[in-house]
């Protein structure tokens, strides 16, 4: 699975690049359950930020976006965690 890139024009700061990776294990994780999330991405509080055009402050926080998915997906996904909280 490929991961999806981050598209904001801002520095890569620690906290961004803790939420890149965590995205990607997270993908990675479902790929290999056969679960596909393919809207996940990465989203940081400058479009609500009082300072949106400052790109040189670092992000306070990053969050992982997991996106909308189908109900078959979601009932693979629910599927998925249940049998890993019952292991």
């Amino acid at each position: 699975m490929t991961p999806t890139p981050h598209t904001s024009h801002a520095p890569h700061t620690p906290k961004i690049q803790e939420a890149l990776d965590a995205r990607d294990a997270l993908a990675t994780a479902l790929s290999r359950a056969g679960i596909q999330l393919p809207a996940m991405d990465v989203r940081t509080p400058w479009a609500d930020d009082h300072e949106e055009n400052d790109h040189n402050s670092e992000a306070r926080y990053a969050l992982v976006h997991l996106g909308v998915c189908s109900a078959p997906v979601a009932l693979l996904l629910a599927d998925v965690i249940t049998k890993g909280a019952a292991g």
